[in-house]
């Protein structure tokens, strides 16, 4: 799990400066929002699974994998 907390500043910098401007763009009102609006939403909901999927799901699943291999004694 020490490498997801190395991983954490980074990934939360990068989701925060994307999200800084695709929510304008999002909730944007002008001429085109339509279908920018319609570009920005799947956007944001990718990067907001992205960043679950990389901090907390995928480091659950290293960990209970390598919890199993230890128990079955396949790692020492």
């Amino acid at each position: 799990m020490g490498s997801t907390v190395e991983r954490v500043r980074p990934k939360m910098m990068t989701v925060v400066a994307i999200m800084a401007g695709l929510l304008p763009i999002l909730w944007g009102t002008g001429t085109g929002s339509e279908v920018m609006s319609r570009i920005a939403a799947p956007m944001v909901g990718g990067m907001i699974s992205s960043t679950v999927l990389t901090l907390a799901v995928i480091p659950a699943i290293y960990a209970l994998v390598k919890q199993w291999r230890l128990a079955k004694g396949l790692e020492g």
